[in-house]
């Protein structure tokens, strides 16, 4: 039995929290407020009550600032000074900080910043559906697959090369669709996303 068998599997939640709200007028998504708080902390605080020991968090837009007013304490923070080119450079940036973990993550669950209607049981179920380094599951909203997605560690390496400006991981899954496991999350989730001024309405 090697080390990586001889451990239960890490699982860790990779939240992308980058954007820079172009259509908010650049207010950072990051630090939008939830329930008074940063979106950034709901959401990390999500990814744990899901049972993630480890997160790690994409910065872009507003990274310092980002740093100083949200309280993310044992979160490994990754700066994407290349942001603005999409979400794909931010998974790419994620999943390299993932890879160089010393505590050797087996796969990543990743969520998106500005989709607060998705809570803790939703993000538990896909969470639930590893199996191994080659598991690939998405949630699913009425049959349109949605976040949080899991990348087993065994594709990362397909991930960062197909992920380019803001299609993010969604041309290596729709080449692998196949393989992917679809978690229904429709009874304890909504999946929207907080865009633009009218969205704002959405945030408690």
């Amino acid at each position: 039995m090697t080390a990586a068998e001889d451990r239960s599997p890490v699982v860790a939640g990779l939240l992308l929290a980058a954007g820079g709200g172009r259509r908010l007028g650049g207010r950072p998504k990051a630090l939008l407020t939830h329930r008074g708080r940063p979106l950034v902390e709901h959401a990390v605080e999500v990814l744990r009550g899901a049972g993630c020991e480890v997160v790690h968090v994409v910065l872009g837009a507003s990274a310092d600032v980002v740093r100083e007013r949200a309280e993310l304490p044992g979160c490994v923070l990754v700066d994407n000074p290349e942001w603005a080119a999409g979400m794909g450079s931010s998974l790419r940036a994620g999943l390299a900080s993932l890879a160089a973990d010393a505590r050797g993550v087996d796969a990543a669950l990743v969520l998106l910043v500005d989709q607060p209607g998705i809570g803790v049981e939703a993000v538990a179920r896909v969470r639930a559906a590893y199996g191994s380094r080659d598991t690939l599951a998405a949630a699913s909203y009425d049959g349109e697959r949605g976040h949080p997605v899991l990348f087993g560690a065994g594709h990362w390496a397909g991930i960062e090369e197909s992920a380019v400006g803001d299609r993010g991981a969604r041309d290596y899954l729709a080449a692998h669709r196949d393989a992917i496991t679809p978690v229904d999350c429709s009874d304890v989730a909504e999946p929207y996303d907080i865009d633009t001024e009218a969205d704002l309405s959405h945030l408690e």
